[in-house]
């Protein structure tokens, strides 16, 4: 008995994303591993062009100095907060307290009427700022506490990657597919590269400019909300509303009256649209072509599956998704449903046709390699 195609294709997502979810703490810590060996890659490939009389820097000394970067910034991060985080969740549930007596004393509500039905109740529920901190400080802590393991699958990631070329070789030569893997291969690393690299600029800017904002209209720990809003801004929409709202309330929380709240309210929020509605856009141009709602929706998605860590890898794994089904015409569809105009980069002379990977298949499997359809 055969079982239609889109049956199967249906059956594996439902698959691939229940193990997904199970497997959270063996897969989650391996795609960290993949992600910051992609980026010291990518560093390394920075310090290459860095020319000395003419001369480019050796591989290796590369490799190492982005290597060394890369360690002096997170333990520069880290000591910057382990210094202070102390402080700040000491003095949270005061801002907490104040926060909901400020709004309490809102003037244009009447909390005494909304009292029975439970209003201040769910607005304090909202506004749970303790829950927040500790939500975040868990998210942290548990890559922290993975960062054994992490470091395990980094060092065997730089440890294969020369064997990568060969390996694809193998796989893809008798069948003539190397050239087109490999394209799709360039396309993923180019595309993540450049987003990765617009969205640092973009992120760091906004959080120093924020910092020095927060710093000037003297807010508390003002190098701890710059740096909060820096992490933020690399989870979309989401992650700017919270950045804008959170220092709001912060804001709110330490002033007696509500001038501060409002001022860091509107200067916060001009940032975010500026940098993150004008500049950004103008930097990324039509590269990745992603629509907003399918951007939301794959935020929640992967929020769900692995909570935080998720939220920041799910662009760069819808970025991979559409240029992967882009290249399929059986795929094409998707990848046209995916994207924000339905106009793709890959023209259709350079579709790779399924029964040429199945050739690939038989290759490598032997003539009995399974048909789609069993």
């Amino acid at each position: 008995m055969k079982v239609p195609s889109y049956a199967m294709t249906v059956l594996a997502i439902v698959l691939v994303f229940y193990l997904l979810i199970v497997g959270e703490a063996l897969l989650l810590p391996l795609v960290i591993a993949i992600a910051i060996w992609y980026l010291i890659n990518t560093l390394a490939a920075l310090f290459a062009r860095i020319e000395i009389g003419k001369r480019q820097l050796p591989n290796a000394l590369c490799l190492v100095l982005s290597f060394l970067s890369f360690a002096l910034t997170l333990w520069a991060i880290g000591g910057f907060l382990g210094g202070r985080l102390d402080e700040v969740m000491s003095v949270i549930p005061t801002y907490q307290s104040n926060l909901t007596t400020r709004l309490e004393n809102l003037p244009f509500l009447d909390m005494q009427a909304y009292q029975e039905r439970g209003l201040m109740q769910m607005i304090t529920e909202l506004i749970d700022l303790p829950s927040y901190a500790a939500s975040l400080a868990s998210s942290f802590a548990g890559v922290l506490a993975n960062g054994g393991l992490i470091a395990i699958y980094v060092l065997f990631l730089f440890l294969e990657q020369g064997k990568f070329d060969d390996k694809i070789s193998a796989l893809f030569t008798v069948s003539g597919q190397e050239r087109d893997v490999r394209k799709i291969i360039d396309r993923v690393r180019i595309d993540i590269q450049k987003y990765i690299s617009i969205k640092m600029f973009t992120s760091s800017l906004t959080g120093l400019l924020s910092y020095l904002f927060l710093r000037a209209v003297d807010v508390d720990f003002a190098g701890v909300w710059g740096l909060l809003i820096f992490l933020l801004n690399f989870i979309p929409t989401v992650g700017s509303i919270v950045a804008t709202v959170f220092p709001a309330m912060i804001a709110l929380a330490q002033a007696d009256g509500y001038t501060l709240f409002v001022l860091v309210l509107a200067g916060i929020g001009l940032l975010q649209i500026a940098i993150g509605n004008i500049l950004e856009p103008r930097l990324m141009g039509s590269s990745f072509n992603l629509s907003p709602i399918v951007i939301l929706l794959n935020l929640g998605l992967w929020g769900y599956i692995w909570g935080i860590p998720g939220m920041f890898l799910c662009v760069p794994f819808l970025i991979i998704l559409t240029i992967i089904l882009s290249h399929f015409p059986q795929t094409r569809a998707i990848a046209v449903i995916l994207s924000s105009d339905g106009k793709l980069r890959v023209p259709a002379d350079e579709l790779i046709d399924d029964f040429e990977f199945k050739a690939s298949a038989e290759a490598l499997l032997g003539p009995g390699a399974p048909d789609r359809e069993a």
